[in-house]
């Protein structure tokens, strides 16, 4: 049995006495353990190595120490483990050498055996999980399928995915193709990292947000949707899309467990488009955490005030920045802890 469970029983619609904290990429840059790894070690061998990941999945929990672990990994080894090459370049986030354009180039991409091409995933899991020694759950994660296309299709990080959109809207049946192989290999990776030992799963939809209402049903929410369909009956799953709060009435609708939601949705506009039933994770603006201390403190407490504390999950809107103070990231899980209705 978990010690913590907060985040299960919050996940589970239990009433609590507080509600649970963690923040999106907690196990990152703004931890000085984790730039001293970085420093000896490339991005993917980070990724790759289970006693490498495990490290700085487990970083945050004995510093910050929120209430639930997240894996340490990136979305981007699914494509990579589906024959797509992704480089990771400083400065310049990740670059796919030959962003695939046409339906020859669809057809050429596989869906994996994941246990042979993602296996350290799996085996990082496990360790981690003796590591923790069920002092918290730990959750395990993967890109959206529409999330995995942008980059595939743009071949790099944008501001607009215009190539990437003009792709589905040109040639559907190459752009549906891809995103259904994206889907299925997510779903069978999602599996694995259950019987791995993750006790949740958070699907992140970064991209989400670029495509109108319309397009989002149906080159983004009717894949997320599948996967959150499959892997319902073994686990809890989160849905995180940013900017996506006009399908979050959809959203609450499926059988996903929970509902990210970016700093750009007021607590009380979330809980009316959502319905007012399923819990909620979010959404404190991650650069609120350059504020004072007192000023974040006051601020979280009252973010709970809004949400309510249950049926809710505190989280950031957005994964940390890089530049917040460890001091602060502190603050911001603290104040939870504090928080007394």
């Amino acid at each position: 049995m978990i010690k913590n469970d907060l985040f299960l029983r919050a996940l589970n619609n239990e009433t609590v006495e507080r509600p649970p904290v963690w923040m999106m990429r907690q196990a990152g840059r703004y931890l000085p353990e984790f730039r001293a790894l970085r420093d000896k070690y490339d991005f993917f061998t980070r990724c790759e190595t289970p006693e490498l990941a495990a490290e700085i999945t487990v970083q945050p929990i004995r510093i910050v120490k929120p209430d639930a672990a997240i894996l340490f990994s990136d979305i981007l080894v699914v494509p990579r483990a589906m024959g797509i090459h992704v480089e990771l370049k400083d400065n310049l986030g990740p670059i796919i050498p030959n962003p695939i354009r046409t339906m020859e180039q669809v057809n050429q991409v596989v869906v994996p055996d994941v246990n042979e091409t993602l296996g350290y995933v799996f085996d990082a899991i496990k360790l981690t999980k003796e590591m923790l020694n069920d002092e918290v759950p730990l959750i395990g994660f993967a890109g959206s399928p529409w999330t995995i296309f942008c980059y595939a299709v743009e071949g790099k990080g944008s501001k607009s995915f215009d190539t990437a959109k003009g792709f589905c809207f040109s040639n559907p049946v190459a752009a549906h193709t891809l995103l259904q192989k994206i889907t299925d290999t997510t779903i069978l990776y999602l599996k694995e990292k259950v019987k791995a030992g993750c006790n949740a799963i958070q699907i992140f939809d970064s991209w989400g947000g670029m495509l109108s209402p319309v397009d989002y049903q149906e080159f983004s929410w009717k894949y997320i949707n599948q996967i959150v369909e499959a892997l319902a009956p073994h686990t809890k799953v989160i849905v995180f899309g940013k900017g996506c709060w006009f399908a979050l009435n959809d959203m609450a609708k499926s059988k996903a467990s929970a509902l990210g939601v970016d700093w750009t949705c007021s607590p009380r506009n979330a809980r009316y488009l959502s319905g007012g039933r399923i819990t909620l994770q979010g959404n404190f603006d991650p650069s609120r955490l350059l504020s004072p201390i007192p000023t974040i403190k006051k601020m979280v407490h009252e973010m709970i005030d809004e949400f309510g504390k249950d049926n809710y999950i505190v989280n950031l809107g957005h994964g940390i920045l890089p530049n917040i103070p460890v001091d602060h990231a502190k603050a911001f899980v603290e104040a939870v802890k504090e928080y007394k209705k």
